[in-house]
């Protein structure tokens, strides 16, 4: 396949999922939002970044129409866009698929479908038109393409967000319209491959193996989230993706790259949030939206009161909220006199545990627990002195970012992206941004709530110098360009790599 310019290397970045696209892209860019989780805004960040700067990036994506919302007027723009795909100008490469034209989400029950048919149009169609010096991929549903890449001789590099995956069959990616015989050598199976006739039918291909496996070079979405993996610290991440991760690692083609909040989560800016407030009004913007959220969610009105805010999802498996159900009589009780409030904006199957202790101790002005909307979310931020995140593992988390840009303090577990974004407070240094627990278990999350509380005390003065603190480290630290600049970094030195050999 033909290569292009040396000094301006062509980028297809691959992904099932983003929030926007930047202006100058495309005609429909300001209609395009499809979102499941942080990969969504990853993408977003880095395409914007790479466009902003001048690079020649193209992306792939599903052409989720009912999650683009267009208009009849858009339908005739999207039939020429589909005509226009193949000239140099047009840097947005729908997949076409029935699958996906009247789904309302990203993920469901069809999952290997999307995967499939998004992976055919990708390897059949956008990549000999696109014809790019590097592929970025993202997560299992593109775990074929750093193999159709290899057989083409364009570098990959695959970024895995989530340890999630699925199998297949050589026999079901063909019957989709891939021909995985031009590629098959390149995928990671189930069990060691034969020939290409004994393995077709019956030994199934890992998609997010495949990718990391393929790939010249692999990211986790943290540096201490790599390492852990790697070093068996997780129990429920299989052994075989443990191991392809590994080999990466040891061959120095492994990273760790942290994610970022999205840009709009800023309290002087927030397009959420009707009391706006900076570095230099933190105090005061704290208490005017504390008192905004508390009139809100029903908790007793009194801005002076130390607010703890649960941010993600309520999943016992992952997001530890099962601790802080053990211990949330507890603090509330112990605290009282200092008048101590819990709020949750969050959904998931253990939502009822909060809902049970709340009515069997009749907290409902103490406690507050509402189902989430970004509205909500944001409030929450600006009005909450911590946040809670006793996660048992975390592959990047974002709250635990947002939360100082904010004013608030973390309050969580020692493990993975919240081991490389959150530090301990130490007054005395003039450094930290949180309270974190090394054992994951009630009583180290209660510890943290004791060392909140104990700042939370410090003189008015102390406190706002530290948060002032707070925000202008994260704002500088925790920002798309960054991620974007490391993503970059990688792409430079795969590319550099590649021209040397």
């Amino acid at each position: 396949m033909p290569r292009n310019p040396l000094h301006k290397p062509r980028i297809l970045v691959v992904t099932p999922e983003i929030t926007y696209l930047p202006d100058g892209m495309g005609n429909l860019t300001q209609r395009m939002s499809a979102k499941a989780g942080g990969l969504a805004d990853v993408s977003a960040s880095l395409v914007k970044a790479l466009y902003d700067q001048g690079a020649d990036v193209h992306v792939a994506l599903p052409n989720y129409r009912r999650m683009f919302h267009l208009d009849v007027a858009s339908v005739f723009e999207l039939e020429y866009e589909k005509v226009a795909r193949s000239l140099p100008e047009q840097r947005i490469h729908l997949a076409e698929d029935r699958v996906f034209y009247h789904r309302s989400s990203v993920y469901g029950t069809e999952n290997t479908l999307i995967s499939l048919a998004f992976q055919r149009e990708v390897i059949n169609h956008t990549i000999p038109q696109v014809r790019p010096d590097l592929i970025h991929c993202n997560d299992w549903m593109t775990g074929l393409i750093p193999a159709a890449a290899k057989r083409h001789g364009i570098p990959s590099l695959f970024t895995v967000h989530n340890i999630h995956t699925e199998r297949l069959t050589l026999a079901q990616i063909e019957d989709r319209g891939i021909d995985a015989a031009d590629f098959w050598q390149y995928l990671y199976y189930q069990q060691p491959p034969g020939s290409y006739e004994e393995t077709r039918a019956q030994n199934a291909v890992d998609l997010l193996a495949s990718g990391i496996f393929a790939a010249d070079h692999v990211n986790t979405v943290s540096p201490k989230f790599l390492s852990e993996v790697i070093d068996g610290c997780h129990q429920h991440i299989p052994g075989h993706i443990r191991h392809e991760l590994w080999a990466k690692a040891n061959a120095g083609c492994a990273t760790g790259i942290l994610n970022a909040p999205d840009a709009e989560f800023d309290p002087e800016n927030d397009p959420y949030l009707k009391d706006h407030y900076t570095v230099e009004t933190l105090m005061a913007g704290k208490r005017t939206n504390k008192k905004r959220f508390q009139e809100r969610v029903g908790l007793l009105v009194d801005p002076e009161a130390p607010l703890f805010f649960w941010p993600s999802r309520l999943d016992p498996v992952q997001k530890g909220c099962q601790l802080l159900t053990d211990i949330l009589y507890r603090i509330v009780s112990d605290y009282a006199h200092e008048g101590l409030q819990v709020a949750v904006v969050a959904n998931g199957s253990f939502q009822k545990h909060f809902h049970h202790i709340v009515d069997q101790h009749g907290l409902h002005d103490r406690v507050a627990i509402r189902d989430f909307s970004e509205e909500l979310s944001h409030l929450a931020y600006a009005a909450s002195d911590f946040i809670f995140m006793p996660s048992s593992f975390e592959p990047c988390g974002l709250p635990q970012m947002i939360a100082p840009k904010y004013g608030g303090l973390t309050l969580c577990h020692d493990t993975g992206g919240l081991h490389d974004t959150v530090d301990p407070m130490d007054i005395a240094n003039n450094r930290g941004n949180g309270f974190l627990f090394k054992y994951f278990n009630a009583d180290g999350l209660k510890w943290t709530v004791d060392e909140a509380m104990r700042f939370h005390r410090l003189p008015n003065a102390e406190r706002e110098k530290q948060l002032a603190r707070v925000m202008r480290e994260s704002s500088a630290r925790f920002n798309h360009e960054a991620t974007a600049a490391e993503y970059i970094k990688r792409y430079e030195q795969m590319l550099d790599m590649r021209l040397t050999e």
